[in-house]
């Protein structure tokens, strides 16, 4: 079989790989997204940067022949475009509402923006572009391509005296291409440069060694596995990549270069298969063209029946207008003509005029009986005058709107395919947000349906199964349902509808709602909060902790088995009374995190005599195998921490939970779950750990609630906490 080094690829055969998402050319100077797609330095800037003047710098030092720097502003298709893309909002930017707008006046308000390539959205941050690696290896491709599409186009070495000469090779450290007399004359034996690496003609230098963005006089010497890409060791030491996973740089070249080339072995070996697949894609390309046709004429043959059809109704339809106004205007004349002879002097009274001179008594009367009647007939139709036909066709309005709403709602016949529920998106609680994802057919949909029950309830005796609620029309992919009971099972289905016609239901899906209703807050930045340890995001749904250069210059007590103190931060909402639920999420990689409930008098005592070192088996609750906790475990404290960390839970041994009985340590050592949830019963004084995917009671135990309680957090070393978005999303809508 043949192998990806064996095998020649042409390089005109891998033009498509080569093409900007954005431009939709070739790229120049490509950046590497943290997504790992790739735009080019001139689409990023264009639409980010806010001085476009500002030196080109992403990942080297050097500054390169060729690269962007200070441009005229020359249109080209590629601006265009980039015109189009900021106008019509699909980075993510502001409205720009200058009526004049100008390439050079556009002001981001944010730096992020969706992947072209993925629609993932990508954060460039405070450092914007300078915080991207350029994608050097893609570049030298690109380069490359060029070469062979002007494969006779020759390169001119750069030191010659005109007329210049072909170049023979290039110079990666003088960034320069020779011919051979130049590069020997440049370059003489015997002297540093002689040692200068040389390849053959090209225009593309890049640096020998790659240099980190965020550390621009470090080179990069490791390899993050969590964001994927270079780093330097400040990166790693205290820097964002502090807490991520991280290999040597020739670990990582070698397992992805391993990685990469039994990839491209396996579609080399797959070559035919491929080749069939190919074949089978022409047939349905061919057939797809044959039967969008037939569709096509048929369509159209549809059509033409519909028009000649209406074509008939509206000749047999004028012919019956024309006919009644025919007949009404022949009678409307009679009439005219029959009430002209009453006049003077012409028609009926200038005849009995002229026979009125009649002097012979016998012709007289022969010929005045007959005009007598005439007479008297005219005079009794000028007193009850009426015209014999009616000048209104109101008979003749035609009705249509039914005949339209039929004709818009024509449509090819089909059911759509059921929507499906999205499990990593939907929230119930006492409330549900469920979202789901519509069928990937080229219709759209009118609307979606979902529909809900309550399991474990007294069943319908005609329908065999308890009923199910239907929501409003939802004309989006998430609907939120209200009302929901405690601690129960639902049951969730959702189907889309295309004119009036309804697609098979979803898979049902199952909720255990919490047993109580949601408790919404964010974390406080006020009391206690260290902001030199704890970092806060914008929306305070999210404190992390860093592990910065005191804890490690602290190794030694660490490894003595003293650890620094825990930094607390408490919700913004306290509780006082009722029953109440909160949910959130505990980063994998964590170092130790302590979650739970705590009263205001135990806050006041943490804040004003804080530990300045502690172990984790100082706390009762810590859930550290101490072996003197149960002795000394008070049953009830104004405070309840559960210990979560290193991706695991630790249940106190004091824990009276079936699912964690026992003194053994393994069935006190659990998996993290993914979402935690706390359940807080102020009146009864008792507070419950859930996993709560499953809704699975991990710990519960009894607290003093004597006082207001606060949802607490104890952070120690690195480790990061996110709220529920279902839960912190009522309280933003008010700030």
């Amino acid at each position: 079989p043949r192998t990806a080094s064996a095998t020649r690829v042409p390089i005109k055969n891998i033009e498509r790989e080569l093409i900007c998402p954005i431009c939709k050319e070739l790229f120049t100077h490509p950046l590497i997204l943290p997504c790992q797609h790739s735009v080019c330095h001139k689409c990023v800037r264009e639409l980010l940067l806010l001085n476009h003047e500002d030196s080109f710098d992403a990942g080297s030092e050097c500054s390169l022949p060729g690269s962007p720097g200070p441009r005229s502003r020359v249109p080209s298709p590629s601006m265009e475009r980039l015109d189009r893309l900021a106008r019509s909002g699909v980075f993510g930017f502001g409205s720009i509402s200058s009526p004049g707008w100008r390439r050079g006046s556009v002001t981001p308000r944010i730096t992020t923006f969706p992947c072209p390539g993925c629609q993932h959205d990508v954060d460039l941050g405070e450092r914007g572009v300078s915080m991207l690696f350029r994608n050097f290896t893609l570049e030298s491709i690109v380069e490359r391509y060029r070469q062979a599409a002007r494969a006779a186009v020759a390169i001119m070495c750069n030191m010659c005296k005109p007329p210049q000469q072909e170049a023979t090779k290039s110079c990666m450290d003088c960034k320069a291409s020779y011919c051979n007399e130049c590069f020997k004359f440049h370059h003489p034996w015997g002297t540093p440069k002689a040692q200068h690496e040389y390849v053959g003609p090209t225009m593309n230098f890049r640096p020998k060694v790659l240099m980190c963005p965020e550390h621009e006089m470090e080179k990069v010497n490791m390899y993050c596995e969590v964001c994927r890409r270079p780093v330097c060791h400040l990166c790693k030491l205290g820097g964002s990549h502090a807490n991520h996973k991280v290999t040597t740089m020739s670990s990582a070249y070698k397992i992805l270069k391993e990685k990469l080339s039994k990839a491209i072995n396996y579609l080399i070996s797959k070559e035919d298969q491929v080749k069939t697949q190919i074949s089978h894609l022409e047939v349905l390309i061919n057939e797809t063209e044959e039967n969008g046709q037939l569709a096509e004429r048929r369509t159209n043959e549809h059509f033409e029946r519909l028009f000649e059809t209406l074509q008939e109704r509206k000749f047999e339809m004028l012919r019956s207008i024309e006919q009644s106004r025919t007949g009404r205007l022949d009678q409307l004349r009679g009439q005219v003509d029959e009430y002209q002879g009453m006049l003077e002097n012409s028609g009926l009274v200038g005849y009995a005029q002229e026979v009125l001179k009649e002097t012979d008594q016998s012709c007289f009367v022969q010929t005045a009986k007959q005009l007598h009647t005439r007479i008297a007939k005219s005079t009794e139709s000028l007193r009850t005058f009426h015209p014999v036909a009616d000048p209104s066709f109101d008979e003749f309005v035609l009705d249509t709107s039914r005949e339209e709403t039929l004709l818009k709602e024509l449509c090819f016949g089909g059911v759509p395919d059921p929507p499906i529920i999205d499990l990593s998106r939907s929230r119930v609680y006492n409330e549900g947000l469920v979202c789901w994802q519509l069928a990937e057919d080229t219709l759209a949909t009118d609307y979606q349906v979902l529909e809900y029950r309550k399991l474990g309830v007294e069943k319908d005796e005609e329908e065999g199964s308890s009923r199910w609620c239907s929501t409003v029309p939802v004309y989006g992919p998430s609907t939120v349902v209200c009302d929901l009971e405690a601690n129960s099972l639902y049951s969730f289905r959702v189907r889309s509808c295309r004119n009036s016609l309804y697609s098979p239901y979803s898979p049902e899906v199952t909720f255990h709602t919490p047993p109580a209703p949601v408790f919404g807050f964010l974390f406080n930045d006020k009391c206690g909060f260290s902001s030199e340890r704890l970092t806060l995001s914008k929306l305070r749904d999210s404190v992390e902790s860093v592990a910065g250069m005191a804890f490690l210059l602290a190794a030694e007590r660490v490894q003595t088995g003293s650890y620094m103190g825990l930094d607390y931060i408490i919700g913004d909402t306290g509780i006082s009374q009722g029953r109440h639920y909160w949910t959130f999420r505990v980063e994998p990689h964590s170092y130790l995190v302590k979650v739970g409930v705590a009263s205001d008098s135990k806050l006041l005592e943490w804040i004003h005599n804080p530990r300045d070192s502690s172990s984790p088996r100082y706390d009762h609750d810590s859930g550290h195998d101490s072996g003197s906790e149960d002795t000394c475990y008070d049953l009830s404290q104004p405070f309840t921490l559960l210990t979560v960390g290193m991706g695991k839970v630790f249940i106190p041994k004091a824990s009276i939970s079936s699912a964690t009985a026992g003194n053994d340590h393994g069935n006190r050592v659990l998996p993290m779950p993914q979402r935690i949830g706390v359940y807080l019963d102020y009146e009864a004084g008792r507070v419950y750990f859930y996993d709560a995917n499953t809704m699975r009671c991990l710990y519960e135990r009894q607290v003093d609630c004597t006082g207001t309680m606060y949802p607490a957090f104890g952070l120690m070393g690195s480790g990061k906490v996110h709220l529920e978005e279902f839960i912190t999303a009522k309280r933003l809508s008010y700030m």
